[in-house]
């Protein structure tokens, strides 16, 4: 799992981009894949996605 000091960087919810770099910089479509299969609960607001960094966490702490 990623360091928690280098994710309290960020802000509690997070835009596509920050997820994906929270995540060690993954690509576009394997978070969108995430995030289309609900392994991360998000929130689609119009064409964005807000995601909540503690959901980010608790996906990181079961992989």
């Amino acid at each position: 799992m990623r360091n928690n000091k280098i994710l309290s960087e960020y802000p509690d919810v997070v835009n596509f981009k920050q997820f994906c770099e929270m995540l060690g910089n993954i690509g576009k479509s394997l978070g969108y894949k995430l995030l289309k299969d609900n392994e991360i609960n998000s929130l689609k607001i119009g064409r964005s996605y807000r995601i909540l960094k503690s959901e980010v966490i608790e996906y990181l702490k079961r992989q």
